[in-house]
Order: C-alpha cells, then structure tokens, then sequence
C-alpha cells in the first residue's frame, strides 16, 4: 500500500496499524456526512448558523417577528407570551414539514417580552415549553417557572478590544472557575463581579485563559452547569447576556483567553425548562427507548447524534458563543460518554477497546465537524477534550485520522494524587513511579496537565492542601504559628504542583482558590445544608490576610507560572530524566533548558549530592521552593552559583521536602 494513502494518524503510531482500516471508515463517515451538510446548507459555516433561522428573529427585510421551531411530532404549537395575555391559542404556529413558524408585527414583541410555546404533543399532551433556540431566560422568584425572554437592549455591550485573538494564547495556562461561587458573600455572586474583581486576581497570578464553568443555562445551580436547559442562553443567576460579554471583554483586555465549558454530551431531563420529549414523541432531539434515552449515572438525557437537525443544532451553539459572545474555544464536557456506547462503563485493557463496536460512531461524526468548524471560525481557538479513556488520535487534526481537538485532560494525574495521597506515606512513594504518570500520555498529542479541578472539591471529596494539611488548616495557618503538620503540607502542596506543571504536560490547569490551598470543600446550596452558601463561595481575604501561610502558595504559584510562561517550558517536547533515585528519593529531570530537582526525602537534606547536567557551565537558581517568600525556611545562599565538573556534574545540596530549579547561566 503506498505509504501517502495511510492516515498519519498511523503512520506516526505503528501500534495503531491493525486498526488502519476502522480509523479510514472514521474519515469516511465523517467525509459522508460533511459533503451531506454541504449539500443541504451550502457549508460546514451554514449549516452552523442555525440560529438565524431558528427561535427567534427579525426578517430583514420588514423588521417583523419570525420565529420557527422544529418540533416533527407535534400536532400543534402555539406561541404564547406577554403579549397575548398567554393565551394558548391565540397565536396558532403553521406546520411546513417538521418545522413551525409564526410571524408578528415588528412592534408585537420587545425587550424583556416574556414567552413560550404551547405544544400539543404526539402522546396529546399539552405543555408549556420553552422555545428550544431562546438566547435568555428568567426565572419568577416566587414560583421558580423559568420563561424565555426576548433580548434586544436599545444599548447593546459595545466591544472595546477588537483586535484580540486567540492566537495569542500559544500555551494555555488555564483557570478554571465558576462565576457564582467566585466571591466571599454567601450569595451567587454576578458575571460583571467576576470581571472586576477576580479577573485582575488572575492576570496577576500569569494565567493566560480562563475556563467558565455552568454558563449555559441550567435549572439545578447543584449541577455545576452540567445539567443544561437552555443551550443558548447564558445563566440568568450571574446577570444578563451583556453583562457576559462585558466579562470577555475585560478578560481580552487582560491578555486572558476565554473557554466555555460547554455540555454537549446530554442535557437536563426537565422537561418544563429543558429539551426533554419536546414533541411528545419521546426522542427528537434526544435517543428514544429505556436503553439508549437516559444516563445512567447523570440521570440525563442523551443526544442523537445520527439526526441532521441535532446536530445543526449543536453546531449552531458553538458558532453561537463564538461569534455572539466571542468566547476563544471550548472544554467540551463529557467526551468519554460521547464516544462510547457503554459511557465508559467498560475497561480500556488495549488499543481494541478504542475501536470496536462499543464506539459510538455517530458522536465520533459530530465532535470531528465540531472541531473542523471552530477552527474555521476562529483561527487559534483551543478545544479541551475532558476524556479519561486515552482515544488515540483525539488531538490529531481530523485530515489525519484524528478528532481537532487541540487539548486533552490529563485527567490520570489528579486520579494519581489523590491515590497516592489517599493509600501512601510520603516517605513511601516511589521517584520511579511519579515520573512514569507524569510522562505517560499519547505521542503528539497535548495534555493539560493539573492537580486538582472542581471534581476534587466538591463536597465528599479534599482538595490536595485539605488532603495533606486537614484540621490544622483551621488552626494553624497563622505565620506565628508553628506546625510539622502545616510545614508538611505546604511542602508538598508546592512540590506535586509543580512536578505535574513541570513534567506532565503541554498546558496547565487550577481550579480557582487551589493555587493558594483553599481549604474545606465545595458544597452547593442544598435541602441537606439547609440551602446554605458557606461552602459555596472563595474566601480571598485568607490569601489577602498577611498573617496567614496562604499567601506563600499564593506567590509560589506565581512564580511557577512565571517562570514557564518565560522560558515556552510547556512547548518544548517531552521532560527528560536526569537521575531517579530512589534510595534518596530524588527526582531529576530536564526540560526547556531548565533542570529540576526535587528531594521527596522528608527528613535527610543531602550534600554535594551529584547530578548530571544537561550542559556544561554556569547554572543559578531560578527557583527555590525554600524561599521565605514562598513560606520556606530559606536555607539555601542564592548568590552562590553552581558549576559542572569535568564529567558534566553539577554538586548540589539537597534539602528535605524541596525543589529547586537551576537555568543556565
């Protein structure tokens, strides 16, 4: 076979070559289905611009109302709303095909109109329904009945930082966050809050992109967002679609990037505020029958990707917040559900399971269009996939076999933490061991690599200081204060941070709070607390509290992040080993021109210890986990510079519980 006709995919992974032919019938499909857009909308672009046709909007020609929804079961659909004193059948909806469309003067519906749609569905039911494409909503305080909202604001947000790109964002240095949850009142605090007063916190610390959590409109706040309702409208709780845009508006004015996390691997089973049996014939947008309609662990619904209208519909919400709201790419959620039809129920023994019958080829389909079209549509966007199944080719491009994504979670890497901290003394892990984790991922294909991320911090669960540090964290945080515990604790916090920046990836990712040890737990609102927000907000004054240990993580943090943004660290191919010794615990290693030394050794420093260096020369350090800005003890003299002997060695001395960081002079 000529070689040219192979899939790159394979040709750079020959363990991938027994199943040449399954990634080949891949890009068939997907080849298939794209030339099927293209013949019905004209383009990939068009296709995805759904939501001028959908829902509601203007004819330019005469300025009224349109609005069409796609409902293919329906006997009838009715619009109701402010402006028909919701009569349920004074606005009659006409059928053509599986689509209905009413038209209304252009004075019938304005700013803030309340509506919805009345179906009579094909089991007969009548139900208010909210309009599938409705870009806001609003939810009555008294009776919590969600209705859509017309939005058309005399004085839109206007946009100050025109000429941002993503492009700018060469490595992502991710920070992850939930607007409501983002401010220290025990309240949901709002989108333009976040843009005032965390968003500068975050410019400081050197991160680079900022990761929205729970934006798309769900009914449940406990949900973290993943429970969508609405996909189109952004959540009610934090504000309104300008006060959104007025957040990635300052973010581009900061240098920050800004990734929505979205949902598209199910939606909320309501079905008076969700996408639910919207027809009455138990499927339309979603799989029909026991098996395939709910998941079993999310209790949720699960989408068709085989349906040219769903999948029009989703790729029409992700040019939506691209081009309305200017997002700069997408952490899609729930990658591992999409992919296979067991949800990641089954094991992944062998490269087998990636490619048998259990792969769910029509979502395989979608996420390829998805990614072929992001990157059209703005040129530098980042796409995370968050999947703990290892696919291979997943952050290939799709010409070569693989699905566009340009990120992947390095999501075995906390799982190891959390294990290691969880079943291990720190004395008995194993230097071998922690480097293997860390540099164990798919050959060309990038990683975000992090500690802890919201999954971590939800109640039931410790954050890694709350791991290592627990009760004292109460007590003992004051810098007057001694504690072995909290020395412990924030040795370690420092050193896995910055292995796993260090070595375990080509990008990086916190949860916000985690880079100064949050303590306690994330806890929603809830029955079970008496829907109480304590455990549910940031406390910023314990990091701002010169008398407390938390800003020493703070400003490590900081300094870590720093010096890898400087020296392009996460873009310079793989982290080589140096030496791992595990009679002393000592694990060094290289990577764009720096040598790191960690000494997990938690009682003995070691002197003249001897280590070989990359280079002949002159070697500082550029970062001392030691130093009493960080909260160390400041035992190591800086001014003192190392060089290599004769046999490329540098001798160094190593303290207990530290990590050191030497560039070349």
């Amino acid at each position: 076979m000529n070689e040219a006709s192979i899939p790159k995919l394979v040709q750079d992974d020959e363990w991938l070559k027994p199943y040449q032919r399954q990634i080949e019938e891949r890009m068939q499909m997907y080849n298939i289905r794209l030339n099927s857009i293209c013949r019905r909308h004209g383009s990939l672009e068009e296709c995805a611009n759904g939501f001028a046709r959908m829902g509601f909007n203007r004819d330019a020609a005469t300025g009224e109302w349109v609005y069409r929804e796609w409902a293919p079961g329906a006997r009838e659909l009715f619009l109701i709303g402010d402006f028909n004193g919701w009569d349920r059948a004074a606005t009659p909806m006409q059928r053509n095909g599986g689509m209905w469309e009413v038209r209304l003067p252009a004075d019938a519906l304005h700013h803030g109109s309340r509506v919805k749609v009345h179906v009579v569905g094909a089991d007969l039911e009548r139900r208010d329904r909210m309009p599938a494409w409705i870009r806001f909503t609003e939810q009555d305080a008294k009776t919590f009945d969600y209705c859509g909202i017309i939005w058309e604001p005399d004085a839109p947000h206007r946009w100050q930082n025109t000429d941002w790109t993503p492009e700018r964002v060469q490595t992502p240095f991710i920070y992850e966050c939930h607007i409501g949850m983002a401010g220290e009142e025990e309240r949901i605090h709002s989108y333009r809050e976040f843009a005032d007063n965390v968003l500068p916190r975050i410019a400081e610390l050197g991160y680079n992109t900022v990761q929205v959590m729970a934006v798309q409109e769900h009914p449940y706040y406990g949900s973290f967002g993943y429970h969508v309702s609405s996909f189109f409208a952004p959540c009610n709780r934090f504000g309104t679609p300008d006060d959104l845009k007025y957040l990635i508006d300052t973010a581009h004015g900061l240098g920050i990037a800004v990734l929505l996390d979205v949902v598209h691997s199910h939606a909320v089973k309501n079905m008076a505020e969700g996408l639910n049996n919207f027809d009455g014939s138990g499927g339309q947008y979603f799989k029909a029958g026991e098996r395939d309609a709910r998941h079993p662990d999310w209790d949720s619904c699960l989408f068709d990707y085989g349906r040219d209208e769903v999948i029009e519909f989703l790729l029409s919400n992700l040019r939506w917040w691209l081009q309305e709201f200017r997002f700069d790419g997408f952490r899609f959620d729930g990658v591992t559900s999409m992919l296979y039809l067991h949800h990641g129920h089954e094991p992944f023994t062998d490269l087998g399971c990636y490619f048998n019958n259990q792969v769910n080829t029509e979502a395989v389909t979608y996420l390829q269009l998805a990614a072929t079209l992001v990157h059209r549509l703005r040129p530098g966007v980042i796409v995370i996939a968050e999947d703990m199944s290892g696919m291979p080719g997943l952050c290939r491009p799709v010409e070569e076999g693989g699905f566009g994504f340009t990120h992947r979670l390095a999501m075995g890497l906390p799982d190891y933490w959390i294990k290691l901290l969880k079943e291990k003394k720190d004395e008995e892990w194993s230097v071998g061991d922690i480097w293997y984790t860390l540099i164990n991922r798919r050959y060309r294909e990038a990683n975000i690599a992090y500690v802890e991320s919201h999954d971590q911090a939800l109640v039931g669960d410790k954050t890694i200081a709350f791991r290592l540090m627990d009760a004292e964290m109460y007590t003992h945080m004051s810098c007057s204060m001694q504690s072995l515990v909290i020395d412990r604790g924030m040795a370690l916090h420092k050193m896995i941070r910055l292995v796993t920046l260090a070595a375990g990836g080509e990008g990086w990712l916190n949860f916000m709070g985690n880079e100064f040890g949050h303590p306690e737990w994330i806890d929603f609102p809830r029955v079970g607390n008496g829907n109480s927000y304590k455990y549910c907000r940031r406390q910023w004054s314990l990091v701002d509290n010169g008398l407390l240990r938390y800003r020493f993580l703070n400003e490590f943090d900081k300094a870590m992040v720093k010096l890898a943004r400087e020296t392009n660290l996460l873009a310079s191919g793989y982290a080589q080993p140096l030496n791992m010794d595990e009679d002393n615990r000592v694990m060094a290693f290289t990577r764009g021109g720096l040598v790191f030394v960690f000494n997990w050794n938690g009682e003995r420093a070691l002197a003249d210890y001897l280590l070989p260096a990359p280079e002949h020369g002159e070697w500082r350090v550029a970062l001392d986990s030691d130093d009493a800005r960080f909260g160390g003890f400041a035992r190591q003299d800086h001014s003192v510079n190392h060089f290599t002997d004769n046999n490329q060695r540098l001798s160094l001395y190593l303290l207990p519980r530290t990590v050191m960081v030497l560039e070349r002079v």
